[in-house]
């Protein structure tokens, strides 16, 4: 079979999350099918990095796009009904590869990850797509609207808004619909949209995210993300302004280790704050959460999965997760992870572990156990060899749209 792959991001190197679960995909699909790869970089540096998946892959096309351009087709959009972020990672380039490839080329099936590309092929009739929505990112903005001063927080209304009406039309305009967690996939079948649907989950690499046997600093806190991304940033504030003085008042040794790329400068000013470090950018985030005596993940926005959650487990770390970020993961609070959302009950939590080597060395088992189970990326590429048989089985718009997951 000939699979025409489209994302929104180039998905090599698989170093963040949204390039983390489109590499997987294509590399699991690679296996048995010919995959055609088509997406955008940001910058020179990025596309020379892209050729790394040519292994991984039949055929590859890497555009790339200037951010500042791209912003000024984004800022344009904003008196329209169309998209911020399908003019954001809109090429005219792109669209005419992807033209050319359908013309020239017989593809089975589009498969495309994440709406902000899916208007590159949402006219295509001749050929089965699929969109991976992954997260539904009209929810995301609506969230940001609630932590904005005006007037920003009107522009992701409005963009929240806008989006929503979009994922519904692409919606009905793909064969079969996907999302990464069933609290996704419960939003996405609350739209009845009337198209068929499913879920498979993130999985992580638990041979490369796995315990190393040395010890651990048993005053040391981690959190583990990127600090250009809003919420990291805003949790980061909060936990330090209202739960890390709770702690202290307790464990005055206490450190908390903020690790990620490209802090603002008000992240970076975070590091003034006593046994606080702000690292930036690190070769490797492993060392880092290995040396930790539990992972934080408290965010208050988060939709889908957290990888940081999932790859702190693995590691045989236990992570202290809200319970917006304990929601994307496969696991039970307080048999797997702990959940706590108010800087009382986070203190309570993370220093019962901090003080409790046995309730720590319990959930270090349990955890990594846990994502061993049911998040092994072969399990969910099981499930999305499932999704696709049943896509290309099934006559044009007579898919059931009951999930399979939910049956199962």
């Amino acid at each position: 079979m000939r699979i025409l792959y489209l994302c929104h991001r180039f998905p090599y190197p698989p170093k963040r999350g949204g390039k983390i679960r489109p590499f997987n995909m294509i590399r699991h699909l690679a296996n048995a099918h010919e995959v055609v790869v088509c997406s955008l970089a940001r910058s020179p540096a990025e596309a020379d990095e892209a050729r790394g998946i040519a292994p991984h892959c039949a055929e590859f096309h890497v555009h790339t796009v200037d951010d500042r351009w791209q912003t000024l087709q984004m800022v344009a959009t904003l008196p329209t009904p169309v998209t911020a972020s399908a003019a954001y990672f809109h090429s005219a380039a792109m669209a005419r590869t992807v033209k050319r490839l359908l013309r020239e080329q017989r593809f089975d099936l589009i498969f495309v990850h994440c709406s902000s590309v899916a208007h590159y092929v949402s006219g295509v009739r001749d050929v089965p797509k699929i969109l991976d929505f992954g997260d539904m990112d009209s929810h995301k903005w609506l969230e940001y609207a609630h932590y904005k001063p005006f007037p920003l927080s009107a522009g992701y209304w409005w963009e929240g808004w806008r989006l929503l009406a979009e994922e519904k039309r692409l919606a009905r305009r793909f064969e079969l619909c996907t999302a990464t967690t069933r609290a996704e996939w419960e939003t996405l079948e609350g739209y009845r949209t009337g198209v068929a649907s499913d879920w498979f989950p993130n999985g992580v690499d638990s041979d490369y995210f796995a315990p190393d046997g040395g010890g651990h600093d048993p005053d040391l806190v981690a959190f583990v993300g990127r600090m250009d991304y809003y919420p990291n940033q805003q949790c980061m504030f909060a936990f330090c302004r209202d739960t890390l003085p709770l702690i202290k008042a307790r464990r005055p040794g206490v450190k908390l280790a903020i690790v990620g790329a490209d802090p603002s400068p008000a992240v970076r000013r975070l590091g003034e704050i006593g046994g606080v470090t702000v690292t930036g950018s690190v070769p490797d985030v492993r060392p880092h959460v290995r040396r930790a005596a539990l992972t934080v993940a408290p965010l208050t926005i988060a939709r889908g999965t957290q990888n940081k959650v999932l790859e702190a487990m693995a590691m045989g770390v236990p992570v202290v997760a809200s319970s917006a970020a304990a929601g994307g993961v496969d696991a039970v609070a307080g048999e797997h992870l702990l959940v706590a959302d108010t800087p009382p009950q986070q203190r309570d939590a993370i220093v019962r572990l901090l003080e409790q080597p046995h309730e720590r060395d319990r959930l270090v088992q349990a955890g990594r156990a846990r994502v061993l189970s049911n998040h092994a990326w072969p399990q969910s590429m099981q499930r999305l060899d499932r999704i696709i048989e049943r896509c290309l089985a099934a006559p044009a718009n007579a898919i059931t749209s009951t999930s399979q997951t939910a049956a199962s």
